[in-house]
């Protein structure tokens, strides 16, 4: 089961908000693709083709943007509300992605001043992230 959400933040200055778009894996709490690019349904496609098959083939939850429900095929795709709960995984996530890289924290002076940086810093943790995921996962699961 994979868990979709968009979180937005600074490149440059305040006037130039970016988009980071997550698919995580409810079971081992792994991101397993992202994309960064603006809230469209393009970006939505391209998060879609990045995800692996084996994890297209169960269910998705997502929130209501209008995106999901054009990408996501119908069968597997379960629109919810936060209270709901069912994308709890994925908007914790979003939390800790906030308060781990300074550079997407609202309302603060740190922003990235590049693109390049903004990606880079995000995809170092993403790496670090799941390695931590990973090893977690293996010693919990161990039989």
């Amino acid at each position: 089961m994979l868990e979709l959400d968009e979180l937005w933040a600074y490149v440059g200055s305040k006037r130039n908000a970016v988009w980071l778009w997550i698919a995580l894996c409810r079971r081992t709490r792994q991101i397993v693709a992202w994309h960064h690019g603006p809230r469209s349904l393009c970006s939505c496609r391209a998060l879609w083709h990045k995800i692996p098959p084996p994890y297209k083939q169960g269910l998705v939850f997502t929130d209501f943007w209008s995106a999901y429900q054009e990408v996501v095929p119908d069968t597997q795709h379960r629109p919810c509300a936060k209270q709901d709960g069912q994308t709890n995984h994925v908007e914790r996530f979003n939390l800790t992605l906030r308060q781990r890289v300074g550079r997407l924290t609202r309302k603060t002076l740190s922003f990235s001043k590049s693109h390049i940086m903004h990606l880079i810093h995000i995809r170092a943790f993403f790496l670090a992230y799941n390695q931590d995921r990973r090893q977690h996962y293996l010693k919990t699961n161990q039989t």
